[in-house]
């Protein structure tokens, strides 16, 4: 089994990591009052964010980011939150190092033992969204810190390894952005939720909670606006050189058109100016040349080179 217990004076938090059916028939036993649909959504794969309300408990399940390396992608690990009179149970798979974190300082640590569940259930529910909520930011600021680079090398780096550091960071900010965005209805919820186990006096602090949140969102919309300008950007400077290319291919291949023409004339078997002449290779040979040297002369001329 992988439940994980730890007690204070007033709140004990069971800790519950990959559960299994048998965590689920144990948390039953525990707490016989618990809705069978809410235990049923702790073997769920993917539960959309939500708060339920019974009798005797809360019931939370909510999103927050983790960082794979793999992927250079934002994913969403989930955590599911039973709240009731004198405890307080997380389930999770372990992704969310706030959450192990706090686990592990509360196993060998009393003082934080005591902040976090000598307050009561309630109180200990704000002191881990507040962690989970915090641990938000320093996301955001290793997205800030991608953007800035690309800011930095979008005039000099090659424009395939440009495009691609701009399509993972905007995949990146989306993924982000859908995941912060689903969790504030949630707390807005919580905010004014009127229950016996939620203490009234912690409206204002979940209210901070919200607060936060909208901040990340609003962070997570101009990172959005940033790299979408960079991506035009990216494809201007792109289509800007391809354009630069394609007028040099241009170029050529019309002064290789009268020249090609001379050849061809020449190439004849009748009667042409010349074509006796002891010389009449370089005669030709150099009118080709004064040919390309006045359409070059023409053409710079007209400022197309």
């Amino acid at each position: 089994m992988s439940i994980q217990q730890v007690g204070g004076i007033k709140t004990t938090w069971m800790n519950i990591l990959h559960p299994s059916e048998r965590d689920v028939e144990a948390l039953r036993r525990i707490y016989p009052y618990i809705h069978p649909l809410h235990l049923e959504d702790l073997l769920s794969a993917n539960e959309r964010p939500k708060l339920d309300t019974a009798d005797d408990y809360v019931f939370l399940v909510m999103h927050f980011p983790v960082w794979d390396s793999t992927l250079r992608l934002s994913r969403q690990a989930e955590v599911e939150i039973f709240i009731g009179r004198g405890y307080l149970v997380t389930i999770h798979e372990g992704m969310l190092k706030p959450l192990v974190r706090l686990y592990d300082q509360c196993l060998t640590d009393k003082t934080q033992t005591a902040q976090f569940l000598d307050g009561g259930a309630s109180h200990a529910l704000y002191f881990l969204l507040d962690r989970l909520v915090d641990y938000v930011f320093p996301i955001l600021r290793r997205v800030d810190n991608n953007i800035r680079s690309v800011e930095e090398t979008i005039f000099t780096a090659d424009a395939p390894s440009v495009i691609r550091e701009i399509a993972i960071l905007r995949r990146d900010i989306i993924a982000l952005r859908r995941i912060v965005r689903q969790q504030i209805p949630i707390l807005q919820e919580l905010e004014h939720l009127q229950h016996p186990v939620i203490q009234e006096d912690l409206e204002d602090y979940f209210g901070d909670l919200v607060d936060h949140l909208t901040r990340a969102r609003d962070i997570l919309d101009e990172s959005y606006e940033i790299i979408v300008g960079l991506s035009e950007t990216a494809d201007t400077l792109v289509s800007h050189r391809i354009n630069a290319v394609m007028r040099v291919l241009t170029v050529i291949s019309v002064i290789m058109l009268p020249l090609t023409l001379i050849s061809g004339i020449y190439g004849m078997n009748i009667s042409l100016p010349f074509a006796e002449h002891p010389s009449a290779f370089v005669l030709v040979v150099g009118m080709m040349f004064s040919v390309a040297v006045l359409m070059l002369i023409f053409f710079r001329s007209r400022k197309w080179l």
